[in-house]
Order: structure tokens, then sequence, then C-alpha cells
């Protein structure tokens, strides 16, 4: 949680001077640490239920952050169609702009854990509702290999999109 006050304080005071952050773009040295950061709680989640672990895609982040984008300028939520992200499955989240970690926004996806249940796709929810469990189950998809985020600030909100390849929530398949 620590590291998510740090990047919160740090984003803050770059807000202040004008200057729009991306913390997703990539540095010289390949995938940022904030990324990485996203990467690792993808991964603790699948290390929880036996699933290979996701590599990261600079691709996938290269898309993520035009579609982050143009939500920001929208300052609303929608997702892009399949056609828009090539058929890759994609997560969506908002938040007050500044204040969230990769901990937080992650774990908004893992948190739906508590409705799922083990069985094939879309029969995977104690409410009766797949929609209820659909983050969780993209993040945890036994047979998704890549992901890639990115965050983009609007006027009010930060907006994280990920992607992920191959999709995830096909229908009639087990999620793992």
């Amino acid at each position: 949680m620590e590291k998510g006050r740090i990047l919160t304080a740090a984003l803050a005071a770059i807000a202040t001077l004008g200057i729009t952050a991306t913390p997703l773009s990539a540095s010289n040295q390949g995938v940022n640490s904030f990324a990485q950061e996203l990467l690792v709680e993808h991964n603790d989640a699948r290390d929880d239920v036996g699933v290979p672990r996701l590599e990261w895609s600079q691709r996938l982040a290269r898309q993520a952050q035009g579609w982050a984008d143009q939500l920001a300028s929208e300052g609303r939520m929608r997702h892009s169609t399949r056609q828009q992200r090539a058929n890759a499955g994609e997560n969506l989240w908002m938040g007050a702009a500044g204040y969230y970690g990769a901990d937080v926004m992650i774990g908004a996806f893992v948190d739906e854990q508590r409705y799922f249940r083990h069985d094939t796709f879309p029969n995977v929810s104690t409410t009766g509702r797949w929609a209820d469990v659909g983050h969780y189950t993209q993040v945890v998809w036994r047979d998704t290999r890549e992901v890639g985020c990115a965050v983009a600030r609007g006027d009010r909100d930060d907006f994280l999109v990920c992607r992920y390849w191959p999709a995830g929530n096909t229908y009639d398949r087990p999620v793992y």
C-alpha cells in the first residue's frame, strides 16, 4: 500500500504542474515500475488459482493507452467494441484522479472472486449474473497469456484500461 501512496503523491505533484501523467508509457528500460505493479497484481491472482502467469505486452499497452485517452477525454466509462480492440479482452476501472495504486485498481477486479463459482462460462457467478465476476474471470482465464494496461487522467478521474490476449470469458469453456 505504501507504493500506492507514493505513486499517488507523485501523480498529484505532477498534476499541480499542469503535466498530464501517463504512468504506463514505455520507459527506456522497457516496462516501468507502475506497469510492473499491475502485472504483479494480475499474476498474484493467477498464482492463487494455479494458472500460468501473464507476460506484459507493450503492444496491448499501446492499444489500451489509446482507449484510456479516449475515455479520459469523454469523462465516462464504456467498453470498446471487439473490433476496436481486435478481439482482445478488456477490463476497465475508473477512480478519483491520483488517489489509487495498482493494488486497488486490479484489486477491484479480483474482489469479484467472492461471487465466483467454478463452472463453465457464463455459469460462473453465485448471483446468476456472469457480469458480476467478468473482470475477475478475465484476470484468471487459463488460456490468456498476455496483458497490457494504460492509465489516462480526465478532468476528475483516472481511467485504467487493461487488454488481454487471447481474450477470456468464452462461452461453454471453463475459466480454469
